[in-house]
This record gives structure tokens, C-alpha cells and sequence, in this order.
């Protein structure tokens, strides 16, 4: 029997009509030098006239429950600041620096040095500096060995170089980057899952893989290709439906990623979900989308830099659907 994710505790039609509700009171708060906010992967503040400040924030989700059920946190660091990061550079913006936030019942040492080891090795790998942070101890508001970890990341793009999806054209092609594993998303309907069928301890390890980073990835396309690239979309919660985020003027005719790492293909096989339902949950495979009208180009400048690339769709004009197309259909290759 399927298990939905509302059924597994999380109402994404309610988390959307909670930010249609509080976006003229956020909109009340920008003065003119807010350019972007609601709706954006990242959020963009004209900071001299020649360049914008892009920011970010996000969290680990659910998946820290399973960390702490299987006493790994280190990977969850890692996961923090790829969550974040990921989102900024879809504005084409270099990451400078990040700060966290981390709470608890009480602070355990040896657990929050682990998960400290991996926000460094994230910032490390984005290239950014950890400047602060801060740390709660919050008892009765947090189950003894319970944590929650939130992040904001910072960085700058010149105005001439901003990627906001204006570029996006009809006739366009759609390259997916691979992605590590479910990444960060959707771990509430993944632990019902794995509960349900009382899966070993094998296959939730293999769960716990850190969402890939693809900052110095997006960063040398931008340097060498900046010209060939016209939008960037993080695959993130509701999966596949973020790629129309890019630009809703147009339509995004997708197919199914080449192939899923074997854990993300057992925990979707016993899932009991229809692909569509799948691919608008989880990224299934697809960490990154570019849209392009060089694909065969980025395709080749991912690979050598040891990036899994491959043509996922095409954009064709429209209001900001996505058609989803099973492998063998008709998605087209319009390159």
C-alpha cells in the first residue's frame, strides 16, 4: 500500500498557503534595495549598484532523526550547508561565508563536535569561511539526545553576471547533475518508509548520504560558460517541481534521471508511490538542473571536472508547467 507524505506527517499544501499568507506582511519589511525574496532559491539585496548580496537559509529536516537513531552526525554538518549553498548558487552568486545554528536539551560534546566536523568540511568544499554560529541548550523543549540544526550562507554576483532565468528561451535543454542520494528532502515520508518495512540497518546508513555540494561544479561552468548557461535549479523539496521555478513563463518537458543510487531505488520501490508522485517528492537522482542551448558543452565540462551530466528535457513556451515524460516517451532532445 502507498504511503503519501501527508500520511507521513508533512502537508505541503498547508507549508504553501502558510507563505501565500505571509507574503504581503514579509513584502511590508523591503525597502528598494531588495530584489528578490519569496519564490527565489535565494534571496537578493543590491548592495553598491554593481553587485548583489545573495543569501540563504535552510535546515536538515527529519533526516536528523535517523542520524541520531543510528548515532551518525558527522554527515549531517555536511548536509546543513549544502542545503543552504546549493540554493544560492542558482543566482550564480560565489558563496563567502556561512553561520549556524544548533539546539538541544543539552549540549553533548562529543555529538556536536561531529556535526561541526562536517559543517567545516561543507564550508570547506563550498569555498566559504564559518564566521559564527550559535549554540542552545533548550531542556523541556527538546527530548533528551534530540537536536535541530538551521543555516544561513552569504555570497555576492556581480549584477551583469546575476543568472535569474531571464534567459531562459524556447527550444532550450534541460542537464540534470547527479545526485548523491535523497540529499535532505523528504525524510519524514523516508523514515515511515524504511519503518513500515522494517528495513536493516544497511540500507538506512546508506540513507544518511550527505547531499552533494556543487558549488566549485556551477562556479567553472560560470567562469568558463557563463554565456551558455541560462537558469539553475536546486532540486529540492517537491523534487521535480522546482525546476519551473527558473522561469514560469515557459513549460519543462522532463524525463527520469539514467539511473538512482540502489538505496534511492529499493526505498521508492517500497514506497508504493507512482513515478509522478515519486518526482514530485524526492529528486530522484537529479541534484542540479541546468537549462542551456550548449548541452552537449556543459555536458562535457561536467564530465571532465568528474560530474555525472546527462540530458534530463527541454523547454518549450508555456506558464510554468512541468511535463513529465517516462523514459522512451517523447521529451524530445531539441539541441
Amino acid at each position: 500500500m502507498a504511503i503519501s507524505y501527508k500520511e507521513s506527517g508533512v502537508d505541503i499544501d498547508k507549508g504553501d498557503l502558510f507563505v501565500s499568507r505571509i507574503k504581503s506582511m514579509v513584502e511590508s519589511t523591503h525597502n528598494k534595495q531588495v530584489i528578490n525574496s519569496i519564490g527565489g532559491f535565494c534571496a537578493l539585496y543590491d548592495l553598491d549598484g554593481e553587485r548583489y548580496l545573495a543569501s540563504s537559509t535552510d535546515g536538515v529536516g527529519t533526516k536528523i532523526k535517523l542520524a541520531i537513531e543510528l548515532g551518525v552526525h558527522e554527515t549531517i554538518g555536511i548536509d546543513l550547508v549544502a542545503m543552504c549553498v546549493n540554493d544560492l548558487i542558482c543566482s550564480g552568486a560565489k558563496p563567502l561565508f556561512f553561520l549556524d545554528y544548533m539546539a538541544s536539551s543539552l549540549l553533548d560534546l562529543n555529538v556536536s563536535e561531529s556535526i561541526m566536523k562536517g559543517i567545516v568540511k561543507g564550508c570547506l568544499d563550498s569555498q566559504m569561511a564559518l564566521v559564527g554560529g550559535e549554540t542552545a541548550e533548550m531542556p523541556g523543549m527538546y527530548a533528551p539526545g534530540d537536536y535541530d540544526l538551521a543555516g544561513f550562507s552569504v555570497g555576492d554576483v556581480k549584477k551583469h553576471e546575476l543568472i535569474d532565468g531571464s534567459c531562459i528561451k524556447n527550444g532550450d535543454s534541460l542537464v540534470g547533475l547527479a545526485s548523491s542520494g535523497f540529499h535532505s528532502n523528504g525524510f519524514s515520508l523516508i523514515r515511515k518508509i524504511l519503518e513500515t518495512n522494517q528495513c536493516d540497518l544497511d540500507l538506512k546508513r546508506a540513507c544518511l548520504m550527505p547531499t552533494k555540494i556543487y558549488v566549485q561544479t556551477i562556479m567553472s561552468l560560470l567562469k568558463n560558460h557563463r554565456e551558455k548557461i541560462n537558469g539553475v535549479a536546486n532540486i529540492t523539496g517537491s523534487g521535480f517541481l522546482n525546476i519551473p521555478r527558473m522561469n514560469e513563463s515557459f513549460d519543462y518537458h522532463v524525463t527520469e534521471a539514467p539511473e538512482l543510487p540502489f538505496f534511492m531505488k529499493e526505498v521508492c520501490d517500497l514506497s508504493g508511490l507512482s513515478i509522478e508522485e515519486l518526482h514530485n517528492t524526492f529528486n530522484m537522482g537529479v541534484g542540479m538542473v541546468i537549462a542551456t542551448d550548449c548541452p552537449d558543452e556543459i555536458m562535457s565540462e561536467c564530465e571532465k571536472s568528474g560530474e555525472k551530466a546527462f540530458f534530463l528535457g527541454h523547454v518549450t513556451k508555456g506558464t510554468g508547467e512541468l511535463k513529465f515524460h517516462k523514459k522512451g516517451s517523447s521529451a524530445g532532445h531539441n539541441s
